[in-house]
């Protein structure tokens, strides 16, 4: 049995202070596995809110039973030893007969050198052998809330009868907007399984070329109105011009009311941002009322009514596989923008939260 052994973690000590704790972990008792992290990915959108303190988990707390935040106490508090969900790791121990050693496997358990995981109540998904492993921070959760937002796309079609990720993007025209990699790996997605167009929406020049590698259209909002792209280019007849379906995933209410803007009646807006300072920009007395619209929220731990034990969080990994073999290599070459020694990581983060970096796509912590 292994012995006790040193992890470091990287989490955030206060307010714009990015911090690398460290304890202690002990062998790995009945039924876990121990691995050793190889990569990290960063995601800037949800971590960032911790540094800067704007996360409401820091003001409120989650009540479980009544499905509401509770204003009368925080759900965290400072220091925060923990960040991220987006890792891969190979098995050095194992008491389980569900994993051996040497294998890789992609988990969520944050920036951590290592971790000791449950194999009956952890999530956890083996990599292929032919798989590039630093694609593997996507296989546990970003790939599958990506491919949730494509579910619920389906559902709004077929109700519980989806058969594939197509059935609610085949043959349609998708607008998405938000060129990070929530964006990006949606609009792969939608692309990947035979929407008519796809239109990427972003600010970011090194965003838009990276959309366009792909084979995107894409809209930069800071030259043309989206909504006017897609009113222009998708009409199908008098009063009826726009996207069918829109995936909004840029935290700001701005671009859901800009969403919205951009569908034909009756569209789709398949919401999979997050909104810290509420809404203030959205508008429900205009293009959602005349048009009749529907904005429907997506998130991973919230999947369709009907489809929660036949698209399973597992399912949506091997979806995520299937995307990434083939697309992978275009997907490292523009999107994996910078790979940081993980020692160096609190400076990265203080660099990030410091100045707004664009270029800066996919980061990803090596401990190797």
């Amino acid at each position: 049995m292994a012995e006790t052994r040193t992890i470091y973690s990287l989490g955030v000590e206060q307010v714009g202070q990015p911090y690398l704790f460290r304890y202690e972990e002990g062998p790995p008792p009945p039924d876990h596995f121990r691995v050793e992290t190889h990569y990290t990915g960063i995601s800037t959108g949800t971590e960032m809110t911790f540094l800067q303190g704007s996360n409401p988990y820091l003001h409120a707390t989650w009540d479980q039973t009544l499905g509401i935040f509770r204003a009368d106490q925080a759900g965290m508090r400072y220091p925060v030893p923990f960040l991220g969900y987006m890792e891969v790791g190979q098995v050095v121990e194992s008491r389980t007969t569900a994993v051996s050693e040497g294998e890789l496997v992609a988990m969520a358990y944050g920036h951590k050198t290592g971790h000791t995981a449950h194999a009956q109540h952890e999530f956890y998904r083996r990599l292929p052998a032919d798989f590039d492993p630093l694609l593997g921070i996507y296989v546990a959760q970003m790939g599958p809330i990506c491919a949730n937002g494509l579910l619920y796309a389906a559902a709004e079609v077929v109700g519980h009868r989806v058969r594939d990720l197509g059935d609610g993007v085949r043959g349609r025209t998708v607008l998405v907007i938000g060129g990070g990699v929530v964006g990006l790996l949606t609009a792969l997605f939608a692309r990947a399984w035979g929407a008519a167009e796809v239109a990427l929406v972003s600010g970011s020049a090194p965003r838009l070329a990276a959309a366009q590698a792909f084979g995107l259209l894409t809209v930069d909002d800071q030259e043309h109105e989206p909504w006017h792209f897609c009113k222009t280019r998708w009409c199908h007849g008098p009063g009826d011009c726009g996207a069918d379906l829109v995936f909004q995933c840029k935290a700001d209410s701005a671009s859901l009311h800009m969403a919205l803007r951009s569908l034909r009646p009756r569209g789709t807006v398949i919401d999979m941002a997050f909104y810290q300072g509420g809404a203030p920009d959205l508008r429900l007395g205009e293009e959602f009322h005349h048009n009749g619209l529907t904005i429907r929220c997506a998130q991973i731990n919230n999947r369709p009514i009907g489809l929660e034990y036949t698209w399973t969080r597992a399912r949506l990994a091997n979806e995520t596989i299937d995307l990434l073999q083939t697309y992978g290599a275009l997907w490292r070459e523009q999107i994996i923008t910078d790979v940081v020694p993980f020692a160096e990581s609190p400076a990265f983060f203080a660099k990030l939260a410091a100045v707004y970096q664009p270029q800066v796509i996919q980061a990803v912590l090596v401990t190797r």
